[in-house]
């Protein structure tokens, strides 16, 4: 995976232009409400999202595995930490957050690493801490395209898994957490393939720790 996207990084470039994703506007707005001062972006891309938390007074950290997506984005929101590590493995934070957000990453991994990664969130928010976090739904037009590997999660090129969360599953992924809420997003982009709207489900959870 960090061949793949390091390499359309280097060729793509700011592959989804500069402005912010639907989903990050509406998660600012929840992480204000909910007076949050920081954050993390595992799977921060080139900053894209993150550099709208930045420029409305967050302390944010990225953590991002393509170093090209990294360069990129200590250029286009300099006044975020951007790490170039995988999201799998975030135990080179010390810190705890108020709120975390996770643009269109949990989709991209199979079932042991989907709960590695919510594991490895779980353990860098602060307790009450607020995450938020955006996925293929199974109304997305790629749904049931390619190679089944796993129950909803298609290989549509090879060693690129992309899970697809009816509701019920997105909240089973999060039971161990308070479900604040969770909805659907139309999400519009346009960039290699031309305008298209992802149909995307999203999930936000408070850490309840004992």
């Amino acid at each position: 995976m960090n061949k793949y996207w390091d390499k359309r990084y280097q060729v793509e470039g700011k592959i989804w232009g500069e402005s912010p994703s639907r989903t990050a506007e509406y998660a600012l707005k929840i992480f204000e409400e909910n007076k949050a001062k920081n954050i993390l972006v595992p799977g921060s891309g080139y900053g894209r999202n993150s550099k709208l938390f930045s420029a409305h007074g967050f302390d944010v950290v990225g953590v991002e595995i393509s170093p090209t997506a990294c360069k990129i984005a200590r250029e286009l929101d300099p006044k975020t930490r951007v790490y170039n590590a995988s999201a799998l493995d975030m135990s080179f934070l010390f810190d705890k957050f108020d709120s975390i957000y996770g643009f269109n990453i949990l989709h991209l991994f199979r079932e042991e690493d989907r709960k590695l990664f919510i594991k490895q969130c779980s353990y860098r928010i602060k307790n009450h801490g607020l995450m938020f976090f955006t996925v293929f739904s199974e109304k997305e037009e790629s749904y049931g395209k390619g190679n089944e590997v796993e129950e909803n999660t298609f290989e549509s090129k090879p060693r690129r898994p992309v899970h697809y969360f009816y509701e019920s599953d997105l909240k089973d992924h999060f039971k161990d957490m308070e479900i604040v809420e969770t909805g659907m997003i139309d999400d519009p982009e346009d960039h290699g393939e031309g305008p298209h709207t992802h149909i995307l489900r999203y999930i936000c959870v408070r850490a309840n720790k004992s």
